[in-house]
């Protein structure tokens, strides 16, 4: 196994609210490895997003963020601004989605790449500076004729390949690529797939894949790690996690998905709790069809079952287990409890 090019350890961001602190993001950990791809996914609003942009330094003000991100031996939560500044971009790279609203309407697409060049690497002849992005235009489709074209003059598959271009000029090591085909029809969505395995291919690159679309981490990404209430409630092989999904959220989630077999709509009911004050113990539990005693009372342990790791008290650790625990919640207190 190779060392990994990223790793989170117990994670945590939350916002300063005039009820609270809201836990964005609650004691998130995993590795990434080069040329991997780790597949994001869970509702909205569980905290993916602010997952992506904790790691690369990029929260709002009056966010505060705890734990370890591993990059290069350092810790980028004890790093100076000045220091994330420096990585962002050379080493550490972000795709945002929404391609319209991050592409300055007055500047063409020359300049965008100018400007970004000359920030991190000032000393770089303006003549290798339009090669180097001709050339990485050129790999996502976008022909030499169109660099000083202005962004209203693209499409929105075309405009997405732009800011994948932009993310990938400096090649980094690792990207965040945040639900970067949102948006786009299926078949331009196909297209920026396989442009994104092109690039760890061809690039090494490692990529945290943010995305509501399960078909798309069964195609694209090598691991998937599934987000609930600011925690990962399992994570593992793509393959393995979709064949044999271990935690219940995680199955709710793929029996909600539609296929070509699907004769009848499936959704979980209920919604994520409130981030101010979520539920005690397990935080899926108001909504588990499988909640037990022990759920509500205690949090749940993160555990290996084959591949995978899950939060579940479905797979112990017993020793941890009180007496009657793994007795079934009745319906009743679960509907009370999502009430609440």
């Amino acid at each position: 196994m190779t060392e990994p090019v990223l790793s989170v350890r117990e994670l945590r961001v939350w916002y300063g609210t005039e009820h609270g602190p809201a836990r964005a993001v609650d004691g998130v950990t995993f590795d990434l490895r080069p040329g991997e791809v780790l597949g994001l996914v869970g509702e909205s609003g569980c905290g993916k997003s602010t997952l992506g942009r904790g790691v690369l330094g990029l929260l709002p003000r009056g966010a505060h963020l705890d734990g370890e991100v591993i990059y290069q031996d350092r810790n980028l939560v004890e790093a100076s601004a000045r220091e994330i500044q420096r990585l962002r971009g050379p080493e550490l790279g972000l795709i945002f989605q929404e391609p319209l609203t991050r592409l300055n309407p007055l500047l063409r697409i020359s300049e965008h790449f100018e400007e970004t060049l000359k920030a991190h690497e000032p000393d770089l002849p303006k003549g290798e500076a339009k090669h180097r992005s001709i050339e990485v235009l050129r790999a996502m489709g976008i022909p030499p004729t169109r660099y000083r074209a202005y962004p209203h003059e693209f499409s929105g598959g075309m405009r997405q390949r732009i800011m994948i271009a932009l993310a990938l000029v400096l090649r980094p090591a690792f990207v965040v690529a945040d639900e970067p085909t949102t948006a786009l029809d299926v078949l331009v969505e196909a297209q920026i797939i396989g442009i994104l395995a092109d690039l760890r291919r061809n690039f090494d690159t490692s990529l945290l894949f943010i995305t509501h679309n399960l078909g798309i981490v069964a195609e694209a990404c090598d691991r998937v790690a599934v987000m609930y209430a600011g925690r990962i409630v399992e994570q593992g092989p793509v393959n393995d996690v979709f064949a044999r999904p271990q935690h219940p959220y995680t199955q709710e989630l793929l029996r909600s998905t539609i296929s070509l077999s699907t004769t009848g709509l499936h959704y979980i009911p209920g919604a994520p709790p409130d981030l101010i004050n979520p539920p005690s113990g397990c935080r899926f539990h108001p909504r588990c069809p499988k909640a037990m005693q022990v759920c509500p009372q205690r949090f749940p342990e993160r555990v290996p079952v084959g591949p995978q790791t899950v939060e579940c008290w479905l797979h112990g650790p017993d020793e941890l287990m009180p007496d009657g625990g793994r007795e079934i919640l009745v319906r009743e207190e679960i509907t009370v409890a999502d009430e609440a």
